[in-house]
């Protein structure tokens, strides 16, 4: 197993009112997706592992956002931040904090759902595909923009993930 890992120290500040944890798997790796994602124009992708591992970096300090009915992305409804990425075998975890006293709605609807329902989704720029004429993309270059929290069963990929620490 290769690990890449890649993080923003953030200051440890016990009981952060604003600032609390969540980890989540925001995509897997060479694995086609179950669904075409927005923007792929009804093609489903592969994300390969070379291109997610050279993006990490593209990842820190880019927002989290969601959107009411949990089912697809809103950048302007920026909620949190993340400031951890790391590629651990086939899953892309990621880690960072939710405003949870500036959206405490958002974070009482988060810790209502179900743990299970809750999955993640990636956004991004300046992807290149391979051969845009395959019936599968595969991304071999990709720029990270955010990622979005939404209900497994609305993202490109079900095995992705979203629990936020109680």
């Amino acid at each position: 197993m290769r690990l890449e890992a890649m993080a923003v120290k953030m200051p440890q500040v016990d009981g952060h009112p604003n600032r609390v944890p969540f980890e989540g798997v925001l995509t897997v790796v060479n694995v086609a997706s179950d669904r075409a994602p927005a923007g792929a124009r009804g093609h489903r992708v592969i994300l390969l592992r070379t291109a997610a591992e050279k993006a990490l970096p593209s990842l820190l300090g880019m927002a989290v956002d969601y959107r009411p009915g949990w089912d697809g992305h809103d950048a302007r409804r920026k909620i949190g931040l993340l400031t951890e990425a790391d590629v651990i075998g086939s899953r892309l975890v990621v880690r960072g904090y939710l405003y949870a006293r500036d959206f405490p709605d958002v974070a009482a609807a988060i810790q209502a759902h179900v743990p299970e329902t809750l999955g993640m989704s990636y956004e991004l720029a300046d992807a290149r595909v391979e051969d845009i004429h395959a019936e599968v993309w595969k991304l071999t270059r990709v720029t990270f923009t955010g990622a979005a929290i939404l209900l497994r069963e609305k993202a490109a990929y079900r095995a992705t993930s979203f629990r936020m620490a109680s």
